[in-house]
């Protein structure tokens, strides 16, 4: 998945306008234009549409934690400069305020049935022995089980 498709996604879920975005993205301390959302949630096709980078799409989901959560005491996260989907994955989960049961729940709305075991090893550090990387189909249905629970009359 490309991030703008992650942006897309979550923008849908949660219904954002692009006054919401910007304001999620300034929750993390970062200043975006109403043009430059606009071309993120672009289709590649579009001659205007921009790349979303890791680092914008990382200060966004650091923004979504900061404006579902709450902002912590202290400095504000730094953004991660390469994404991947666990980071993502992790990221929404820290977001969204999800236990392992509740991730499962929103997986098995998509008929995609997952173990403790599997989804544990998505958020283990990469050098521990257990770790698996999130691919695209897994963090696919995770969002679309996100839909589903979130927007359901959609």
């Amino acid at each position: 998945m490309t991030n703008n498709d992650v942006l897309r996604r979550i923008r849908y879920v949660f219904d954002f306008s692009d006054s919401k975005m910007i304001a999620v993205f300034g929750m993390a301390d970062h200043m975006v234009t109403r043009s430059e959302i606009s071309d993120w949630l672009k289709k590649e096709d579009d001659p205007a549409y921009q790349e979303c980078s890791d680092t914008l799409l990382a200060i966004f989901l650091n923004g979504l934690i900061n404006y579902k959560r709450g902002k912590k005491e202290g400095g504000q996260l730094l953004p991660e400069q390469v994404l991947t989907n666990n980071i993502i994955f992790r990221k929404l989960r820290i977001a969204l305020d999800l236990k392992t049961d509740d991730i499962i729940e929103i997986m098995g709305l998509t008929q995609i049935s997952i173990s403790k075991h599997e989804l544990s090893a998505f958020f283990r550090k990469p050098e521990n022995r257990h770790y698996r990387g999130c691919k695209d189909q897994v963090l696919r249905n995770f969002l679309k089980g996100v839909q589903l629970k979130y927007r359901p009359e959609v």
